[in-house]
């Protein structure tokens, strides 16, 4: 009976072998839907420890406490991992089919971020990464794993170090081929392999993407406060908006694409194509008005399946209500009233704003005395003392 021959191990193969074998790595993410691959070594990885600790303690982490818990390992791959050799680095392209900005001048229409308007990314990346690393054991008998960006990994600087963009002054990861528009997943590996030359800055002396964030939240280029980003505060942010940023955040009720969509890059960003990453109907433009009517059941039947869902029905209509308070529309006015009976104190106090921005002077002193009695919510009496 013949044995099976086992799979070369990366200390046995020759340099033709290895550069064959990465060929065939870039043929795998190709067919499993990634639009581009490239390979770093761990060594070569330059280490985020300090810079880390920094932002951290700075505060700028606002209320992610798992940044600051998971920071001696999000450092560098090998703290991670200490057996990790090389990493293929991989993007898929979701490029959008119109400039979202647009659609920020829809006044009674809620604005949900690019990413987040067709499937859980994370799902599909992480069966499509699963799917090469089968294959990768398969062939190599290598010990790997696979992350999306839940895990503790710094995929930014990993996908700069490996030649797939560079991170620009927005802190996000700017492609020649993509623009600003990548998700991105790694394989970590034992394997040795030959690996891509790191891409440079190209960002050169343009500031389109600091000059538009509605909150300032870049205090210089290429560091971000998260305290002051849009996208924290619609998505991580817990009770209510502080008053500072509600006006700025405009129709935004989950995420912001402002800083991502002003990057002259994304010319040649065109849209994969690929059904899972077309915006659904309902999530490209929904009408405030019918937001505002959604309970628990509801939020969760339309949201099933995309990340918005994550944050909860109460945390995005507080979201919701901030833009309705922003849309100068009077016809959003009773559905912003209905609110102010809701279960959850984060949407009355937010509505209890909305009512101040939209309601003429003599309503909203009539509400004020038939609410402000049986409120015991502190969050809630607060914003109906602003509008004294």
């Amino acid at each position: 009976m013949t044995t099976p021959a086992r799979p070369e191990t990366t200390e046995e193969m020759t340099g033709e072998k290895s550069a064959e074998l990465v060929r065939r790595i870039g043929e795998a993410a190709r067919e499993a839907g990634f639009d581009a691959v490239r390979l770093v070594r761990a060594v070569d990885v330059p280490d985020r420890t300090e810079f880390l600790r920094g932002w951290v303690g700075a505060g700028r982490h606002g209320e992610m406490g798992w940044m600051e818990e998971t920071a001696a390992r999000r450092g560098h791959p090998s703290s991670l991992w200490p057996d990790v050799k090389s990493i293929i680095v991989l993007g898929q392209n979701y490029g959008p089919e119109e400039n979202p900005l647009p659609d920020l001048e829809k006044k009674e229409q809620g604005t949900v971020s690019v990413y987040a308007r067709h499937k859980d990314y994370h799902d599909l990346i992480k069966k499509r990464l699963k799917r090469i690393a089968r294959w990768l054991v398969a062939e190599t008998g290598c010990e790997l794993k696979v992350f999306v960006d839940t895990a503790p990994v710094m995929e930014k600087p990993l996908a700069e170090a490996a030649g797939l963009g560079w991170q620009g002054k927005h802190t996000n990861l700017v492609s020649r081929e993509f623009g600003s528009w990548l998700f991105l997943g790694s394989i970590f590996t034992t394997l040795d392999l030959p690996a891509d030359a790191p891409e440079k800055d190209h960002c050169g002396s343009c500031r389109a993407c600091l000059d538009i964030c509605p909150t300032k939240a870049f205090p210089a280029p290429y560091e971000l406060d998260a305290r002051r980003c849009i996208s924290y505060l619609t998505i991580e942010h817990k009770g209510s908006i502080p008053l500072e940023f509600r006006k700025a955040m405009g129709n935004r009720i989950y995420g912001c694409d402002d800083c991502l969509a002003a990057c002259p890059w994304n010319k040649f960003a065109a849209q994969t194509g690929e059904v899972a990453f077309h915006p659904r109907g309902a999530l490209k433009a929904p009408l405030l008005s019918e937001l505002m009517e959604l309970d628990d059941a509801a939020f969760r039947e339309m949201f099933s399946g995309s990340p918005v869902k994550r944050i909860g029905r109460n945390r995005f209509l507080r979201n919701v209500l901030i833009a309705a308070g922003n849309s100068g529309a009077p016809s959003l006015l009773a559905p912003v009233r209905a609110r102010l009976e809701d279960d959850a104190s984060e949407v009355r106090a937010m509505a209890v704003w909305a009512l101040g921005e939209l309601a003429p002077a003599e309503e909203i002193k009539t509400l004020k005395a038939r609410y402000l009695p049986h409120e015991r919510e502190e969050a809630v009496r607060a914003e109906w003392a602003r509008l004294d």
